[in-house]
Order: C-alpha cells, then structure tokens, then sequence
C-alpha cells in the first residue's frame, strides 16, 4: 500500500516568544533590522491521510473511549472523520456499510511507549539507534532522527489495532532526548508518519539505568544523588538560557549580540515554556514524589511516568498534580526498583482519581494491548475495585491521548474527531478477539479478511512470509 506523502502539515509549536519564523543566522545579529529567532519546527510533518470513504459501521456495541459502552450502535465516518455516533443513523449516498452484529468498536489503540523504528526488527547493531549513551544528558537528540520507517513492527502492531504511537528514546540517560508522535501508516520518511500539531516530548530517566550505565564508566551519576543533581544542574543552566535570550527578545536591539544557540538547552528551554511534555521513566514511588518536587523547584510539569511499578502508592499524589502513569499490567520483579510491583497498579491508579493507561515497552506487546488492559481490570475487579469495561478501555485510548497532546483529536470516538476506529471481532478484552477493521483518519488500513488491504513494509517485500500476520 503505497503512502500519501503530498500533503504538508506543520507541528507549528509556538517559539519560546511566540514567534515561529526561521533564524537570521547564529548568533550575530540579523543585519536587517530584525531579531534572531530560530524556528522551533525545522522537520515538520508531511503526513497525508490515506483516501479513505464514507463508512457507516451498523449494529456494533461501541465503546467511545471515554467510558461510554452502548449497544446495537452505529458509527459513521467521513471526510476522515467522525460524522457520527448514535442508534439508527440513516447512511448517506454511496455510503459502505458494515455489518457490526456481535462485533465491537473502539478508538484506536494509542502506545504512549514505544521503541519501534528505534530498535527495529531484525534485532542488529546496526538497527540500535534508541539510546545515546555518550553522556547522561542528551537532550539535544531527537528520536525521529533515528526513526527506521521500514520496521516491520509497524504492520503487526497495526494489525492489533495500535493507530497512534509515541517512540520514545531508551533509559539510559537522565535526559534521553526528545520523544515523537507517529500515525502508525506506512511511509518513506519518518516525517510522513509524523502526528500533524502532536507537541514534542522529552524523555527523561530516573534510578537505576542512568547511575548503573554511567556509574560503570567511573562517571556521574554513579547513585540516585547524583541522578538528582545531574537534573537539577541542566535545569539551573536551562533556567540562566531562558533567562538571556528573553532578555535579548525583551530589549528589541537587533544590533544587539544574542545569545549563543544550545541545541540540548532549546529542548529544556522548551519544557519550561510549557511547549514540551515530559515522560518519565521511573519505577519507585519516592522518587517520583522527588521528581515532582524538583519540578515544582523549576517551574516545569512532568506529563507522564512510564513504568510506574509503584505509583499505586502515591496515587492521590499523582491525581493531585494532574500526572499520569503509564504502567504494565504484569511486569515486575525484574530488578530491585520493579520488585514491589503488583498486579492492580493499574486499577489503584485509576480509583485514586489520577490518569492511568497500559504502555507496552516492548515490540510484541504492542500488538495486543487490549489483552494487557483485560488483565489488569481482572486484577483491579478480583481485588474489589469498580471499574467498568467502557472506563478500562480509556486505559488504551483517551488517557494516552492525553498524556500525548493529542486529545482534542484522537483517543475517543466522538463527532469531528479523526476517524481513528477499530473493528474487533469480539469483545477488546477476550483472549479471542482480533481486530477485523483497522482505520485510520477513516481509510480502512488493516482488513483481516482482504491481504490486499494490509501494509507491508519494503523490507519485507519478497520475503518468507510476507504480509502473513
């Protein structure tokens, strides 16, 4: 399936002085009478949807994402959006309809953690482009830059209905490097998978990797102190760069010498202005509440934890500071700083009133992060925590769409959002159910029935077993 690259739509994240126009030059001044500004999207998406229909999916139980569950309801979908929602809609003229009798729907699944096109299938060296382990901040690099666009594990991950993803640079760091928003659709460049207006990230690190990684090279950090202030250090020199170039925009002297240009103080200077979400590695519950202290000390929010094997025990913490946790359903154990995980993380999370969602880390648990969330509303109910089938399947929907920037357009199925929809063939959370209909900004990119409607990527082309999912 050949991609639709035409099209061309800027992130357009506001600059740090809401100006968003190219740079003069380095840092001398602009010559012309104007002040030097650098432009803060210099890779902008040229994502295209895929020509899709009008489709009007009958008689399904729907799921909305946002707890909703209804029966025998219909979805429409057009011009790549949601048209509508509700019992017995009339199709338009030309409409293709679907049968959803005993079938389910949902928003598409959203990974708010994922690794593909940064450690792609095959597993070589020479694909290991997820960690810049050269320093413990790296704030600089961006994991789009190391995106492989032919990883094979976008298709299976589409075939299990994941529409969206956030790939993430690896843990190794205290701060790793920015993070980016994919639609999951093939294309020749990572710039054509790019999520249109998706804010950049900043993956950060905390415990363990860091001090075990730089620790072992006789350099900081070697503990969980130096951890914090290695943070806190590239904070302080994040605030003073804040702090000069907006006293160069404030002054409006164009003669004036600006400030010398730090690609790895841009992305924090980013942070600080709101414009740049923070995700967090992080597994132990006293550490978080430190994180959050430290944001609070410089004025930044931490969006997300990821891991999060303790965070059932700060919950209230969590709900309090408006931060989400993006955890696993049953991983644990693994070293000392996931050895106090439980299964109902998940569940307690969510009773405690704070954001919480399934992630999955891990290039084969993105294909069935549906079976994930089913196994943590198992743990949360067997423990006696209400949560209804509609609120769980928020786990893998709109909560990670909120933890990405990206809620006002995908993440739940509601009129005038994109027309992101899967079709399973039984209930999302049985171990039997696949996904029929995989759609996409309304263009039907996954069909089970047709292999002509399944994506494979050119690595693959020739090869045993291509396009068999």
């Amino acid at each position: 399936m050949a991609g639709a690259l035409a099209g061309l739509a800027a992130l357009g994240l506001a600059a740090c002085n809401g100006d968003t126009s190219d740079s003069e030059g380095s840092n001398g001044g602009s010559g012309d009478g104007e002040l030097v500004r650098f432009n803060p999207d210099p890779y902008p998406s040229t994502y295209t949807p895929f020509p899709s229909e009008v489709v009007l999916i009958q008689g399904a139980t729907v799921f909305d994402g946002i707890g909703g569950e209804f029966e025998n309801y219909d979805v429409l979908m057009q011009d790549g959006r949601i048209a509508g929602i509700g019992e017995g809609l009339e199709a338009p003229e030309g409409a293709t309809l679907i049968d959803g009798r005993g079938r389910y729907v949902t928003p598409g699944v959203i990974d708010i953690h994922s690794h593909l096109g940064v450690y792609p299938s095959p597993g070589v060296s020479a694909h290991q482009d997820g960690n810049e382990i050269t320093a413990p901040v790296t704030a600089e690099v961006w994991a789009e830059h190391g995106v492989w666009p032919q990883d094979p594990g976008f298709d299976a991950a589409l075939a299990g209905g994941v529409t969206t993803l956030h790939v993430l640079p690896g843990s190794a760091n205290l701060f790793g490097g920015r993070g980016i928003t994919l639609r999951n659709v093939p294309s020749r460049t990572v710039q054509g998978m790019k999520f249109p207006d998706a804010p950049y990230t900043l993956k950060m690190a905390c415990g363990e990797n860091p001090k075990r990684v730089y620790g072992s090279q006789g350099r900081a950090p070697g503990s969980r102190m130096g951890n914090m202030a290695g943070y806190r250090e590239a904070w302080q020199r994040a605030v003073e760069y804040r702090r000069s170039w907006q006293r160069y925009w404030d002054a409006g002297d164009a003669e004036a010498t600006p400030p010398t240009r730090n690609l790895e103080l841009d992305t924090l200077m980013g942070v600080l202005e709101g414009e740049i979400l923070v995700q967090m590695h992080c597994y132990r519950a006293d550490e978080m509440a430190q994180v959050l202290d430290m944001a609070d000390e410089f004025g930044y929010q931490v969006t997300t934890f990821h891991h999060a094997v303790e965070a059932y025990k700060i919950g209230d913490l969590l709900a309090e500071e408006d931060v989400c946790a993006a955890v696993w359903a049953d991983w644990g154990g693994f070293k000392m700083e996931a050895y106090d995980s439980i299964n109902e993380n998940l569940a307690l999370v969510h009773a405690a009133g704070a954001c919480a969602m399934i992630h999955s880390d891990d290039q084969l648990g993105i294909q069935r992060l549906n079976q994930e969330v089913a196994k943590a509303l198992a743990a949360g109910r067997r423990l006696g925590i209400e949560v209804t089938d509609g609120e769980a399947v928020a786990w893998f929907t709109s909560n990670p769409a909120r933890g990405l920037g990206i809620f006002d357009e995908t993440g739940s199925i509601e009129e005038g959002k994109r027309a992101d929809i899967v079709l399973w063939s039984a209930h999302p959370f049985s171990t039997y159910a696949v996904a029929d209909h995989v759609y996409i900004d309304g263009a039907l990119m996954f069909d089970r029935e047709d292999p002509e409607r399944r994506t494979v990527r050119d690595f693959t082309l020739g090869q045993p077993g291509e396009g068999v999912l």
